[in-house]
């Protein structure tokens, strides 16, 4: 702690050797959330650096300033993504030997990229602390200089270069500044610069609610160690943040929001309305804190700047992101609801929901006195959902809101259904269906008749088409009759009674 505490951030800041290889990325307005909350909203664009991220601001800044011998000696970090790859072209840059541990679990293309840059990959263990531990001691061992992700006063100087841009890019000094937050070097070195140039600027950090180590830590007045961090925001999923990091935090940042996964993805989508650009989840964490700020509190016409950190986003999480943003706009009401087990029941449930747009609905025969369904409705706000929760209530429906229910909304909404002894006359069928608000309902309408639905699942995928698999029970000698119906209605249909995978998980033969 004492040689940080005689270290001069300012003048290492002014003079950080960055911009040999990290960009001056630009601070871009964002004109579609700033008229959606009232504020002239900023983006300060660090996902355009060459490896996608800020890291390699402080790492470079770091390993350039190694003396000879150590830089004949090599450099070793432990990571799993971002510093990783800012380690790895930083010493490419230079000329050093770089070893990257990466723990066993990093998907192949973190390690593909890594090297690619140059960087010698050493797989060890199955989380960041084993792979930290295996680094030192190959530090220790090799003479190699350890590059820590975050607490280094070099390190914090080189992200500090942000905090210097932002004061010269933006259009005056911001009112707020919004940073994500893991073991605190960015947020460190972005406030120190600010604070000391810009003093009447709000530093704002943000993290995920489940890895809030450093707000609990300054709370505590000493260091937190979590038990565990979630892992959907991996960029700042840190069980215990910096010693330097807590000491300049606990000093220079202003104010500390957490926010959830929900909310996370909402601002993802938000920055792609923005900037046709896709964050990773930490990435967007400060845009989603600045959103969560700005209605809480009276920020109309405020300067309001957010750092876009990174766009290493894994391809396979966009689908993910895409279900659970609407939930983190509150544009979407999640519920399950109990309704009675007869014919037209469905149409009539969808008749008080009216020409919303139906997100989900998901049913399975349990009963022959009730039947319980798992449905999502588009709403405009969480207001709108409150009350047609309420108005459904008024009808007799029993009803739970599912909105913060994380395990309905991760593994529930999924595996609703089973086999049934319910309906040995049931008959499978695949249906399209044009999209539009009310679609569903004019499909029920249509399809509705004598004959019960004893399964159905509807899933909007944001296509211009409809899906829909449902089951109906109809008596054998119907069965003809049935698909007159059916073709008389218009819609293309696939029956899928015989169909191998419905007739494993979902009917249980007589």
């Amino acid at each position: 702690m004492e040689s940080h505490l005689s270290f001069d951030y300012i003048h290492a800041i002014a003079r950080a050797r960055v911009y040999d290889v990290a960009e001056q990325t630009p601070l871009e307005r964002a004109p579609r959330l700033s008229a959606r909350l009232g504020c002239d909203v900023w983006l300060k664009r660090e996902d355009m650096q060459p490896v996608f991220s800020f890291k390699l601001r402080g790492a470079y800044n770091k390993i350039a300033h190694l003396r000879d011998e150590e830089r004949a000696r090599g450099v070793i970090c432990a990571s799993a993504g971002n510093h990783a790859q800012g380690v790895a072209l930083a010493a490419r840059r230079l000329g050093i030997s770089a070893v990257i541990v990466m723990p066993a679990t990093t998907p192949r293309i973190k390690i593909e990229a890594v090297r690619a840059l140059g960087g010698e990959v050493v797989l060890f263990g199955d989380s960041y602390s084993d792979a930290e531990a295996h680094a030192r001691d190959l530090a220790a061992r090799e003479g190699r200089t350890f590059i820590h992700p975050y607490d280094d006063p070099l390190v914090i100087a080189g992200q500090g270069t942000i905090g210097e841009e932002i004061l010269r890019q933006a259009p005056r000094a911001p009112d707020c500044v919004y940073v994500p937050v893991g073991g605190g070097g960015l947020i460190a070195g972005i406030a120190l610069w600010l604070k000391r140039f810009a003093p009447e600027t709000k530093i704002i950090g943000v993290e995920p609610e489940d890895s809030d180590a450093m707000s609990r830590s300054v709370r505590a007045g000493h260091r937190v160690r979590l038990k565990h961090v979630g892992i959907f925001a991996d960029g700042v999923a840190v069980k215990e943040v910096g010693e330097i990091t807590f000491a300049l935090c606990r000093e220079l940042v202003d104010d500390w929001i957490t926010v959830d996964t929900d909310e996370i993805c909402a601002a993802i989508k938000d920055v792609y309305e923005d900037t046709r650009t896709i964050l990773e989840p930490a990435g967007a964490l400060a845009v989603a804190g600045l959103k969560r700020h700005a209605r809480k509190q009276d920020l109309t016409g405020a300067l309001l700047v957010a750092i876009a950190s990174g766009a290493n986003m894994n391809f396979d999480r966009l689908r993910h992101v895409a279900e659970r943003t609407e939930m983190g706009e509150g544009r979407e009401a999640l519920f399950a609801a109990t309704i009675p087990e007869r014919p037209g029941s469905f149409l009539q449930f969808c008749r008080i929901i009216g020409r919303r747009q139906i997100t989900e609905f998901n049913y399975r025969i349990s009963s022959r006195s009730q039947a319980h369904v798992f449905v999502g409705v588009e709403v405009e706000s969480p207001d709108e959902a409150e009350a047609l929760l309420a108005r459904l209530k008024e009808a007799g429906y029993p009803i739970i809101n599912l909105q913060h229910n994380e395990l309905a909304k991760l593994h529930i909404r999924h595996m609703v259904g089973g086999r049934t002894r319910l309906a040995p006359d049931e008959v499978a069928f695949r249906f399209e269906f044009p999209e539009r608000p009310g679609a569903l309902l004019e499909f029920l309408t249509r399809i509705s008749g004598r004959w019960n639905i004893s399964m159905f699942h509807y899933r909007n995928h944001g296509a211009d088409f409809g899906r829909v698999f449902a089951g109906i029970e109809v008596p054998p000698k119907e069965r003809g009759e049935l698909l007159r119906h059916l073709q008389s209605l218009g819609y293309p249909f696939v029956e899928e009674t015989d169909n191998p995978a419905y007739r494993l998980f979902l009917r249980s033969e007589p």
